[in-house]
């Protein structure tokens, strides 16, 4: 896991991890945080592991720790946090020693990651994302703007 923890300590990141957890200190509903990430990741990996597929473990937890990190840009920009995510994917990358296709498989989960896609792993990375929320133990339940059939009310892994 030395890439991931690459990304962890990578400054941009710890820069741009700091100013989301102060951006949403405030926020009542779920958070962008560190451990939302690594939710992400742990999900994602164990659908890989049932399933019997083959993607590189290190290569799952960089798109699920990079995923959300640019709802900084969208909280002050306006930007898609999907398409900020990927181009801060992109700079972080650049430092890291993933091959060009595990950069274009991350960054695509990443971009693909609020819609539910055909391309296996960023399906994997949506379901992830949406089976992380603990919406059955939410005090914010009542007033989140999710659908009910898209609230997750049962522990799927």
């Amino acid at each position: 896991m030395e890439r991931v923890n690459k990304i962890l300590n990578h400054p941009k990141y710890k820069k741009l991890l700091k100013e989301l957890k102060e951006l949403e200190e405030k926020r009542i509903f779920c958070k962008h945080s560190l451990i939302h990430f690594l939710d992400v990741a742990r999900i994602a990996y164990i659908e890989v592991l049932e399933k019997g597929l083959n993607y590189n473990k290190e290569v799952i937890y960089a798109i699920a720790l990079l995923h959300d990190i640019g709802r900084v840009k969208e909280y002050r920009e306006g930007i898609p946090h999907n398409l900020a995510s990927a181009e801060v994917a992109k700079l972080i990358l650049k430092d890291l020693d993933f091959s060009e296709e595990d950069k274009d498989m991350i960054v695509k989960c990443i971009i693909d990651h609020r819609k539910e896609n055909s391309n296996s792993l960023s399906k994997i990375i949506y379901n992830a994302d949406k089976f992380s929320r603990n919406c059955f133990n939410c005090d914010a339940r009542d007033l989140c703007k999710w659908s009910e059939d898209k609230k997750n009310k049962t522990i799927k892994y």
